[in-house]
């Protein structure tokens, strides 16, 4: 959370952490970060949070999922516990931990829709992938053709007023992301 902190702010956004329904109410937009998306749904539930989330992003509050974030963002997500809920705001299935186990991360570069310059440089760190995009969700990027078996894979797309990358943007140092990210709520405020 702090990384996506420490990019927002140097992109001229306000940040405060979000622990409660109040919290919630004072946003004008979200950023679900990685982690371990099972544990995120289970405590989404302990704090009370996970229904007034799912109704504020089901009317319309802008969102970024990062990894664990883009899982929870998912209408469908495949290997996961029985018990793990998502938030159904972005119409794709993805599957957890689809690029292997911890000693399977790694980082390539990405052509990335809506991002002008050089290559977005991309940590995939136990990250999900994108196998079902439905109407009205744009794919955003794709693993490179020369990745192996994961060559065209989805791993960023936007639905609406909502972003999801499978990788980890803020530990690059690279802010394009999350200026896009901005630049959606300020758009939508």
């Amino acid at each position: 959370m702090r990384e996506h902190r420490r990019a927002l702010e140097a992109v001229g956004a306000d940040t405060a952490p979000v622990r409660t329904g109040a919290d919630l109410a004072a946003v004008d937009g979200i950023v679900i970060p990685g982690g371990e998306s099972t544990t995120m749904s289970r405590l989404l539930g302990v704090f009370d949070l996970f229904e007034p989330l799912r109704d504020a992003l089901a009317a319309g509050l802008p969102a970024y999922g990062s990894c664990a974030g883009m899982i929870m963002l998912a209408s469908e997500v495949l290997d996961t516990r029985p018990d793990a809920r998502c938030l159904g705001t972005i119409d794709m299935t993805v599957r957890r931990n689809a690029f292997g186990r911890q000693v399977d991360s790694f980082e390539t570069d990405l052509e990335m829709a809506g991002i002008d310059g050089a290559p977005v440089r991309a940590v995939f760190i136990r990250a999900p992938w994108v196998e079902r995009v439905g109407e009205g969700v744009e794919v955003l990027a794709r693993v490179p053709d020369d990745a192996g078996e994961s060559a065209g894979t989805v791993v960023a797309v936007q639905q609406g007023v909502t972003l999801a990358t499978s990788f980890h943007p803020e530990v690059t140092g690279d802010l394009r992301i999350h200026r896009r990210f901005v630049e959606m709520v300020r758009r939508d405020m």
